[in-house]
């Protein structure tokens, strides 16, 4: 009985090292050459693994970069919940949460994977469940940030699709922009705006207020 525990415990050790290492050498390519420059030999070259083994573990390239995609959003969660968590206000720690996702966006491989790529290699379909997560964070603070009296009661729903939404069409604009630093500024001065209207808060900067 131990012994065939020791055997499944193996295969799952070995399963876990090649997709990892699969996972890893795609997304290097992916960031360096594109989804579409990029071959299924050329990920199993870099990952030192066979074609047969990786169709063992992925159907084909797209889904690949499902993987990487959704474990690029569940690093950006991690950031984002860090950046909450650093504020004792819940409602400056929705705010630091919510400016840490937008300057993500200059970040190459962030940029590269859910900004320049995703869009083309899964579709805003996958997309979007995929980010679920992340959207779930935005509508959770807000949601904390009610329940602290920091912020007036408002239904969820529509805050968190208005707000999580805008951040995403704001992050696409970042990484197409010709001066990115800048873009993102102008951006971050406007989602201080928004976030003060939410609040019923004078925005940084601002010498009154509600």
């Amino acid at each position: 009985m131990a012994e065939n525990a020791s055997v499944r415990r193996s295969q799952h050790e070995r399963t876990r090292a090649t997709t990892g290492a699969l996972v890893a050498a795609a997304r290097e390519l992916f960031i360096g050459d594109g989804f579409s420059a990029t071959a299924v030999d050329e990920i199993c070259a870099r990952a030192g693994v066979t074609r047969g083994a990786f169709y063992h573990h992925f159907s084909n390239k797209e889904h690949i970069f499902r993987e990487v995609y959704a474990a690029e959003q569940e690093a950006l969660s991690m950031t984002v919940r860090q950046a909450f968590r650093a504020r004792q206000d819940p409602w400056d720690g929705m705010s630091a949460g919510c400016r840490r996702l937008l300057e993500a966006s200059l970040e190459p491989a962030v940029r590269q994977i859910t900004l320049v790529e995703a869009p083309g290699a899964l579709g805003w379909s996958a997309m979007r469940d995929i980010q679920a997560g992340c959207k779930e964070q935005v509508r959770r603070g807000l949601a904390i940030a009610i329940e602290a009296g920091c912020v007036p009661d408002r239904p969820l729903d529509p805050a968190a699709s208005l707000l999580y939404g805008g951040i995403c069409e704001i992050a696409l604009d970042i990484a197409r922009a010709p001066d990115q630093r800048a873009a993102l500024e102008d951006s971050l001065t406007e989602l201080d705006l928004v976030l003060a209207g939410i609040a019923h808060r004078s925005a940084p900067g601002c010498s009154h207020t509600k």
